[in-house]
C-alpha cells in the first residue's frame, strides 16, 4: 500500500458562481512543492519503493531521492527539479 504524505496546505477559495471551478493556480501550486514523500508498507514495500524510484529517475533527468526505513514502512522521499515534474509523475502513477 502507498500512501502519499502532504505537506501543503492549499486554501482554495471558489468564486466563480456560473461554471464553480475557477482557482487561482497560485494558489494550488507552489514552485517550491518539488518533494514528493510515499509512505509504502505490505509485504511487497521494498520492491514498490525501489519501482517508484526507477519511475522517477527514468522519467525525469535531475531526481535525486532518499529511501528510509522503520520497522513497519518505508518512506520514499523523491526531489524533483520543479513542480510540475512532481505533478506528471503524481498524475502518471496515480499518486
Amino acid at each position: 500500500m502507498i500512501k502519499t504524505i502532504t505537506k501543503q496546505e492549499v486554501q482554495v477559495s471558489d468564486s466563480c458562481n456560473d461554471c464553480g471551478s475557477f482557482v487561482d493556480i497560485g494558489t494550488v501550486i507552489d514552485e517550491q512543492d518539488t518533494q514528493l514523500i510515499l509512505q509504502v508498507e505490505g509485504s511487497t514495500a521494498a520492491d514498490d519503493a525501489e519501482s517508484i524510484i526507477n519511475k522517477a529517475k527514468a522519467r525525469f533527468d535531475n531526481v535525486n531521492t532518499r529511501l528510509d526505513k522503520t520497522a513497519t514502512h518505508l518512506t520514499v522521499f523523491i526531489d524533483f527539479e520543479f513542480t510540475a515534474e512532481k505533478m506528471i509523475f503524481q498524475l502518471e502513477n496515480s499518486l
